[in-house]
């Protein structure tokens, strides 16, 4: 396997005409967890979008050797891209195995990992998913992309506005998640980063103003001040 799962390459993205990613420029490597962080409304959210081509965008987006920035977004999920969007984007009237069944893209998709780690959504399976709590509905969210084999997933504040034990039960998640898949995790709880990313790339208006390790810019309070401002803060759309 290559070093770099995910390589991306002077990637802009524009939303009704304006530019909301400027030009990024990293590579995500083949295991663990690497952060994306920054202040409020600098273009995380919108990178993710720009990959995964949900927005209009330009670059060059390389996944596992594979270019795939010409595709158009379900062939990009095809390839092997998990999206956990900000928004969870759960379908309210299904119940949770419905929801959970129409995420399901191969032959023995992964029932047993999500039970395992969502023991709550196999009690609710019938419950209408637009029923559940927020940190419920998360769950539902991060488990549909765990049901497929990616190379890579992208998982976009999944700790937004939830109660700290939901929270320290969806970074669980991803830590396992993580042992078989690399992950790409925007994320404003920075003690959630410090506990789970290896690796951390900042952007600020569009760009990238620092790639390096988590702890490195996390143990650095000026550092950590200067690049993403007050603790707490949250992504907005974009």
């Amino acid at each position: 396997m290559s070093e770099h799962i995910l390589t991306v390459s002077h990637l802009q993205g524009s939303i009704s005409g304006q530019r909301v990613v400027e030009d990024v420029t990293f590579d995500i490597p083949a295991t663990g967890i690497t952060a994306v962080l920054g202040r409020n409304g600098v273009g995380k959210t919108s990178t993710l979008r720009s990959i995964l081509g949900l927005i209009k965008r330009s670059g060059e987006v390389t996944l596992a050797g594979e270019r795939i920035d010409h595709m158009p977004t379900h062939r990009i999920v095809q390839r092997g891209i998990g999206y956990v969007p900000e928004d969870r984007e759960v379908f309210s009237k299904l119940s949770v195995a419905e929801n959970l069944s129409l995420a399901e893209r191969q032959k023995n998709p992964n029932r047993e990992l999500v039970a395992e780690l969502f023991p709550d959504l196999v009690k609710r399976r019938n419950q209408a998913a637009g029923t559940l709590s927020g940190g419920q509905q998360q769950m539902v969210s991060v488990a549909r992309a765990l049901l497929n084999d990616n190379k890579v997933l992208l998982v976009d504040e999944p700790t937004k506005g939830l109660a700290p034990k939901i929270v320290t039960e969806v970074a669980d998640a991803l830590e396992k998640a993580a042992q078989t898949v690399p992950v790409v995790l925007v994320e404003q709880n920075l003690e959630v980063v410090r506990r789970l990313a290896a690796g951390a790339i900042v952007i600020d208006s569009g760009r990238v103003v620092y790639t390096g390790t988590a702890a490195e810019i996390l143990d650095d309070p000026v550092l950590t001040k200067k690049l993403l401002g007050v603790h707490g803060e949250t992504e907005d759309a974009a």
